[in-house]
């Protein structure tokens, strides 16, 4: 028999955590279905220093772990499982998962995105010890340092950018001869003094696993097949990110890049609601992902509140 919700919030971090507190203080006894691990891309983090209301700043896993806690207090029911289908077509909403299925008649998606990794062991050991996939977030520690933009895109060309203001020197590693980025985006780095360029090139390994830090790369240049190992403090891959949507495809409007289409964080679907990088293709941070997931709460309560008063009138 399938349980019955008012609100059910997929994916955990910052925006799910979020929309569970308004959620339940508004006394919706929300559900929280989330895999083996949670706390979106903070958990991959170390300090966290651009999120209000911590003056010596937070380790991004200690952050969710409250976050967590104050939903729970507040009367969030969590469900450690996977969400292996959605259907949307009706309402209540059906969420079947690999134990059980829920009924609800709100649903908030926040799913988040994945950044996209080179595949190296080297990298996975080493993120957040020098390896990251957010300048925003970590430029901070790189000061005077030597660092590496893995990239070709608009988001390797602002990473170098931002780094640019604190590190030492900054090169682009881009494995082609000409950069996807815009004209603009490439001209605005080029202009920075302390960036430079190596094409043709590709980064094979990330140095020193064994130390438990970044201390160099090893970069092979395409063209003649020679590798070379450079000192470096820190890489920041920039090769784009994948939403998690392939729950939702061909049932809610998604962006050219699969990101979910929304209004502020309503979706194409009445009830249904998306907040965090789910649907947030510029910012990816993590204070505007629980911005995002306040909103999709209050919106999820209003829908329910038209809803309840519907049904009373009719």
């Amino acid at each position: 028999m399938a349980t019955r919700k008012r609100v059910t919030i997929l994916g955990s971090g910052p925006a799910g955590y979020t929309a569970a507190i308004y959620a339940a203080m508004a006394g919706l006894e929300p559900l929280l279905i989330h895999g083996p691990s949670t706390g979106g891309q903070l958990m991959l983090t170390t300090t966290v220093e651009n999120f209000p209301g911590f003056a010596n700043g937070i380790m991004g896993p200690d952050l969710m772990e409250e976050t967590r806690k104050q939903a729970e207090r507040l009367g969030t029911e969590f469900l450690q499982d996977l969400a292996e289908s959605v259907d949307l077509s009706a309402q209540p909403f059906l969420v079947k998962t690999a134990s059980q299925e829920i009924l609800t008649d709100s649903l908030i998606i926040a799913t988040g995105a994945s950044a996209k990794q080179l595949g190296l062991a080297s990298e996975k050991s080493l993120i957040g010890r020098g390896v990251s996939y957010c300048a925003t977030c970590d430029g901070f520690f790189f000061k005077d340092k030597i660092v590496y933009v893995v990239g070709g895109g608009d988001s390797a060309m602002e990473e170098a950018t931002v780094l640019a203001a604190r590190a030492k020197t900054v090169t682009i590693i881009h494995r082609g001869d000409s950069f996807k980025a815009s004209q603009r985006m490439i001209d605005k780095a080029k202009r920075e003094p302390k960036i430079s360029f190596s094409l043709n090139s590709v980064v094979e390994d990330i140095l020193d696993a064994g130390k438990g830090e970044v201390t160099g790369i090893k970069v092979k240049d395409l063209k003649t097949g020679d590798v070379q190992e450079l000192p470096a403090d820190g890489v920041f891959i920039a090769i784009g990110h994948q939403p998690n949507t392939e729950l939702f495809k061909e049932q809610l409007e998604l962006t050219e890049s699969g990101y979910i289409m929304t209004d502020g964080v309503k979706t194409s679907v009445a009830g249904v609601f998306a907040a965090g990088d789910v649907m947030d293709e510029r910012y990816k941070q993590a204070i505007v992902a629980a911005g995002n997931g306040s909103s999709a709460a209050l919106e999820a309560r209003w829908f329910l509140s038209e809803k309840d008063a519907e049904s009373s009138a009719s």
